[in-house]
């Protein structure tokens, strides 16, 4: 009980609000068929050596586990979870905004980067980029202009409005120094868009 009531806490201050439900269901799902596909294993183990020795390599199983922590130890990892809204909430103009269902989302951040940065720019880039992906963008890209070479162009998709607006309160702390660094390489404050995909008869 004290193990499940720690690693139950641990999951819960580990992991960032928003997905926090999503976490546990996955570490339940893990735990609770651990536990059917070994009650399976052992009693196979226990119908063919026998119930003394499957016991006896069960317990040294689980004593050998604890050697684990000096061969492949958790990360030590001091991650900052807490939200950090910081993107302005897209204001379209016109009588309403977009219905929540509406999409998808092209959101497109224009950069001007100078020559010399251009290499460590498109490194942060890449490093922004699992960011936008884990809190909800699809077919991430970052595209060069052909034509100027200081323009930069980062794209992704996201599956509604509702869905992208969502996304805004998705960062943690933790985001804040890949985001800063991509964005100090850039000449400028980066220009963002936001496209909704044009459906016939809209």
């Amino acid at each position: 009980m004290a193990f499940l009531t720690t690693l139950n806490a641990m999951l819960q201050n580990l992991a960032p609000a928003w997905v926090r439900a999503r976490v546990l269901a996955v570490a339940l799902l893990v735990f609770q068929g651990g536990l059917a596909l070994g009650s399976v294993l052992w009693g196979l183990a226990a119908e063919h050596a026998g119930l003394h020795v499957a016991l006896l390599c069960a317990g040294a199983g689980v004593a050998a586990t604890t050697l684990l922590r000096f061969v492949a130890p958790l990360p030590d990892a001091d991650v900052d979870v807490t939200a950090w809204i910081h993107w302005p909430v897209p204001a379209p103009i016109g009588d309403r905004g977009p219905d929540l269902e509406d999409g998808p989302v092209l959101v497109t951040i224009e950069y001007r980067v100078d020559p010399e940065k251009a290499a460590a720019f498109v490194q942060a880039a890449h490093r922004l980029g699992r960011l936008r992906r884990r809190d909800g963008a699809s077919r991430w890209g970052i595209f060069r202009d052909t034509e100027a070479p200081d323009r930069y162009v980062e794209t992704f998709i996201v599956n509604s409005w509702a869905e992208h607006l969502r996304q805004h309160e998705r960062p943690v702390a933790a985001d804040r120094l890949v985001e800063e660094s991509t964005r100090r390489l850039a000449r400028e404050r980066p220009t963002v868009r936001h496209l909704l995909y044009a459906a016939k008869g809209s």
